[in-house]
């Protein structure tokens, strides 16, 4: 990857060097050091007056200054950006939970989009999309010196388009295509379902809906195993979850914690630092709780399972976190559009910094990637069902055994059956269930 990247930007450089015609008085302007912040302004303006009046064609002064605004922000890091009057509607949509696109989370890496998460669901994730991919086109035109915003405005499009995505993936030789037809994403922040004895909660996003969601559906498994003491354990699933609003991961962490810090903030000046804090109350009532991540998680996922794992509460599985570290504040500015604006770096509980770093699960598990087809057809020889005791004829009977007994026996042996299936569809949650099986045959510790 890092190869094709560097090849990307050498020929990109090249052909700059070659087609740069050199403007002797303003290169000079430009060169002199140690002017002041209104020299600056001034060369500012010179610069947007030539422009207006040179370029090649005639060009709009509010997309120039729109243009230099973002410029000025993107610079300072990859998540800093203006949002122009329909970017910051989108988001305040998107926050809602209803949105149209493909449904992938992105930044930017080295000068192409990066993909931090497929959406549970989305037209994203079906056709194959993986955390990690780059994207470096869309129908054949490349991404490469775009700005992020101007990136993901080429891949928004009309509900029922198709669009062609060209990938470069990690163990791939090569850069494919991707066909996707955008979708209304209608995103469902919190899926519960219970597998044996474990609630699993898939936590896809952090938005207005994720706390009710979380808290609704959990009462719903609990309820229909009989109790709280006919589960074993929770598993937190917030593999490929990009993120979203502080305050919901506050919450989530606070659902299952009675006491102590979920996270802190820090900005460039002490007093704007925040402390968050758990209050009483723990929706499982100390029942034990794995947490899944993996490279798609990233922001408010890795403060849930930053504060859970510091606080011991919680076993992390899974493979490093994204790493996403800051702080963003959406600023309102005139004429609608906004400014999103990083102001701080948050700090787990032990007052660890993730930026760039992750979590660190305490058991790494990879997730295997699926075989081809061809791989995947089992040899006749050992797909058939190995004989036993019980299949010999004139075999003894146990008579040491109730028929209730028995019956047991083979209801736990089809449980266990089961979880081997699971293990060929999702080995990471398997691995979760299965500790949590581990932890409740220790039984409770007095």
């Amino acid at each position: 990857m890092k190869k094709f990247v560097m090849a990307a930007l050498g020929g990109t450089v090249a052909g700059i060097v070659a087609t740069t015609q050199i403007a002797g008085p303003l290169l000079a302007q430009e060169g002199s050091k140690g002017g002041n912040v209104y020299e600056q302004l001034d060369l500012f303006g010179d610069i947007f007056e030539r422009i207006r009046a040179q370029y090649v064609e005639e060009v709009e002064a509010s997309e120039l200054i729109e243009a230099a605004i973002d410029g000025m922000l993107t610079s300072l890091d990859p998540h800093s950006s203006y949002l122009s009057p329909d970017d910051a509607e989108q988001m305040r949509v998107q926050t809602r939970g209803e949105f149209g696109g493909l449904g992938i989370e992105v930044t930017q890496e080295e000068g192409f989009v990066k993909v931090v998460s497929p959406i549970d669901g989305t037209p994203a994730d079906e056709a194959g999309m993986e955390a990690g991919d780059f994207i470096t086109h869309v129908d054949g035109e490349s991404l490469l010196g775009l700005t992020l915003d101007k990136a993901v405005e080429m891949m928004r499009g009309p509900v029922g388009s198709e669009i062609v995505i060209t990938v470069v993936r990690e163990g791939e030789t090569e850069p494919f295509d991707v066909s996707i037809v955008r979708d209304t994403i209608k995103l469902t922040a919190v899926r519960t379902r219970t597998e044996g004895e474990s609630v699993v909660l898939r936590i896809t996003t952090f938005n207005d809906q994720t706390t009710p969601n979380l808290e609704a559906g959990l009462k719903e498994q609990i309820d229909a195993a009989g109790g709280i003491d006919n589960i074993n354990g929770i598993v937190l699933d917030l593999r490929n979850n990009p993120g979203g609003l502080l305050t919901q991961a506050i919450s989530v962490a606070d659902a299952f914690l009675e006491e102590g810090e979920i996270v802190s903030t820090r900005g460039r000046n002490v007093e704007d630092g925040e402390r968050f804090n758990a209050t009483p109350g723990d929706l499982v009532q100390g029942k034990p709780i794995v947490v899944l991540v993996n490279g798609g998680s990233a922001s408010a996922s890795e403060i849930v399972a930053g504060a859970l794992q510091d606080h011991r509460r919680a076993i992390v599985v899974g493979t490093k976190s994204f790493g996403k570290g800051s702080v963003q504040t959406v600023m309102p500015l005139r004429g609608d559009g906004a400014m999103r604006l990083t102001t701080a770096r948050y700090y787990t509980p032990s007052g660890r910094s993730i930026q760039a770093l992750g979590v660190s699960p305490d058991i790494v598990v990879a997730q295997p990637r699926r075989k081809p087809d061809a791989e995947e057809e089992e040899d006749p020889t050992t797909a058939a069902r190995m004989r036993s005791e019980a299949d010999l004829r004139g075999r003894l009977n146990n008579d040491s055994l109730s028929e209730d007994e028995v019956r047991q026996i083979e209801e736990d042996r089809a449980k266990a059956e089961k979880a081997a299936e699971l293990r060929e569809e999702d080995y990471q949650l398997a691995y979760a269930i299965d500790i949590l099986k581990g932890l409740s045959a220790l039984g409770p510790n007095d």
